[in-house]
This record gives structure tokens, C-alpha cells and sequence, in this order.
């Protein structure tokens, strides 16, 4: 493995069968200060192939667009990608953490997060961008479909669910990505904005959204409803853990909806939520070991489904988006 010389101390390390991710604190010049954090990703034991970023020359600049996270392209490093960030954590860590102040955190980040989708949408799908959907929503399609090749895993979360899910509901999920990944005019898209992507700044800064490998061209519901559908999703395990089902503070929801501005309707973010949160459980199954969570994960995909994800779309009247750079 080589890393750029200014990597400092590894702060945190989540191995996957999918992805191995290093986050490393960097240290610039001789005085040794620390100047953000280097996010390093390589392909996982069970990953098909190498990370690359073919796309990321496309991704606009938003240094110069206020309240927008900074889309963050990688580098080809140490037989992976290599992302720089002003922070060592995801939003998903933030919105763990109970100090009222991590909690304005993640809402100004999701909000920043908003905007900048709004601006990457916007965007002109470049002529060279890869054919096909991301390679998540690629997954669980092969995995919908139950093709030869799935990992041992994945064909035994495929059988269980089918016994609660029934015939029906996978189709709807069919049907429902066909409508996401192939839309009338598809927009340049992030193809994997999920709350891990998302990394807001220790101390000062703009927030991060660690951007290029998934870049796709599809409906822009999709980039929303991975957000929402992670949100309902972590709404969801709180509550059957004990934990707060509706903590405090504004609505996150609203937060991100409102920083994107007039985009896709209820029924299609909802729909998307379901599919961002049948992805997490599918390559959960795949590149994780078998727990008897998943169960509870089918339960609970058989009811979004039921309900066209409505539980992770907010109602009407969404506020403003927080300013600022809130501190814990």
C-alpha cells in the first residue's frame, strides 16, 4: 500500500468483503499540522474488480457555490481511491453521537448535500460516462433476478426473503428500478450519495461528499432517495433498539429536501428510499457474515414496499436549510 507522504495516524478502519475503507489524519508541512483526513478505498476479499473513478473529470467545481458540500473526487492510490476531507467521520457517526451540537452537524450537512445534488444534476451527462446503472443498484438487480453467481450470502437473504416478500413484491422493486435507472431524460447522477459518503468538517470547512466512483446517468430521485432511504433505515433500527425514533432537532428530511429545491415527486423518492435500503440489505448479506438481523431487515422491506416508502418522504412545508457551520 502507498499512500501520499503528508498520511499521518490511521484514526478509523471498516473492512467489508465489498470494501476495505482507512481513513488516515493528514499531516502537511514541517510543523506537522493537521490539514483534514485522507479517505483510502480498495476493492474488499469478494470485490469483482478494481475501484475507478473513469468519470470524475465531469463533477463540477462548487468551490464557489455558498451553502454546497464540495463534491470530492478521488485519486488512484495504493490500489485503490484516495479521497481528501475535512473530517474522520460520516454523518452516520454524527447522527450517533447524543451532544445536541452533532445533530445541527449532520442537519447542515444533509442540507449542503442537497444543494450540491441539486448542482450535480444540473450538470451535462458527459459522452464518456459508462454505460449501465452503479454498480449497488447493479448488484441488487442480479440479485432480484436470482443470476447465477451470487454469493452464497445473497442467495440465502434471496430465498428468505421470497418466502415473506412473495412474487409480487419483488416485482414492484423490479419495476421500480427500471423507472429509476432508465427515466426519459436521465440526469448525471452520484450513484452512491449515501449518509457514509457524506463527511462534515471536525472544525471548520465545507462538508464533504466523497464523490466519483458511482457516477451514473439515471433519475435524480435516485441520489435523494439513497439519502432518505438511509435515513428511514437508521430511523428504523434506533427505534427497535431502544433509541430515540424521532430525535430532536429538525426534521432531516425536510433539511435535505429543502437545501435541493423543487425536484422529483413523493411516489418516486419513496420508491428510491426502498431500493437504496433492498441494496444496503442485499450486499449486507453478500459481503458481511450472516446475523439474524436480516430477518428483521425482510419484515421491515415488506412493509416499505407496502407503503411505496412513504415513511422516508417528509410532507409538505419543508423550512430553510440551517446556515453555518455548527460545532459539537
Amino acid at each position: 500500500m502507498t499512500l501520499p507522504d503528508d498520511a499521518g495516524d490511521l484514526v478509523a478502519e471498516h473492512v467489508t468483503g465489498l470494501q476495505h475503507t482507512r481513513v488516515h489524519r493528514s499531516v502537511r508541512g514541517a510543523t506537522g499540522s493537521s490539514d483534514g483526513f485522507l479517505w483510502w478505498h480498495r476493492p474488499g476479499a469478494l470485490h469483482p474488480g478494481p475501484l475507478t473513478a473513469p468519470a470524475a473529470a465531469a463533477v463540477p467545481d462548487l468551490s464557489g457555490l455558498p451553502g454546497a458540500a464540495l463534491l470530492v473526487t478521488p485519486v488512484p492510490a495504493g490500489g485503490g481511491l484516495l479521497h481528501r476531507a475535512p473530517g474522520a467521520v460520516s454523518v452516520v457517526t454524527w447522527l450517533a453521537d447524543p451532544r445536541p451540537g452533532a445533530g445541527r452537524l449532520a442537519a447542515h450537512a444533509l442540507a449542503a448535500a442537497g444543494c450540491a445534488l441539486r448542482a450535480l444534476h444540473g450538470t451535462p451527462v458527459p459522452p464518456g460516462l459508462p454505460a449501465g446503472p452503479p454498480a449497488a443498484l447493479r448488484r441488487m438487480r442480479a440479485w432480484a433476478d436470482g443470476r447465477d453467481g451470487l454469493l452464497p450470502g445473497a442467495v440465502r437473504l434471496r430465498e428468505e426473503t421470497l418466502a415473506v416478500w412473495g412474487t409480487d413484491r419483488l416485482d414492484r422493486v423490479r419495476t421500480w428500478w427500471e423507472e429509476a435507472v432508465a427515466p426519459p431524460v436521465p440526469s448525471l447522477i452520484h450513484g452512491g450519495a449515501s449518509l457514509g459518503a457524506l463527511v462534515p468538517p471536525l472544525h471548520r470547512g465545507r462538508t464533504a461528499l466523497l464523490t466519483g466512483e458511482d457516477l451514473a446517468a439515471g433519475s435524480p430521485a435516485l441520489d435523494l432517495g439513497w439519502l432518505l432511504g438511509d435515513l428511514a433505515e437508521l430511523t428504523w433500527s434506533q427505534g427497535r433498539n431502544g433509541g430515540p425514533v424521532s430525535p430532536e432537532g429538525p426534521d432531516l428530511r425536510h433539511v435535505l429536501l429543502a437545501g435541493y429545491g423543487p425536484g422529483p415527486g413523493a411516489d418516486a423518492l419513496g420508491r428510491a428510499a426502498v431500493l437504496r435500503v433492498v441494496t444496503h440489505m442485499q450486499d449486507f448479506a453478500a459481503y458481511c457474515d450472516w446475523t439474524e438481523e436480516l430477518h428483521d431487515y425482510i419484515a421491515f422491506t415488506a412493509e416499505l414496499i407496502d407503503e411505496e416508502g412513504r415513511r422516508a418522504v417528509p410532507g409538505p412545508g419543508p423550512g430553510p436549510a440551517p446556515g453555518g457551520t455548527p460545532t459539537p
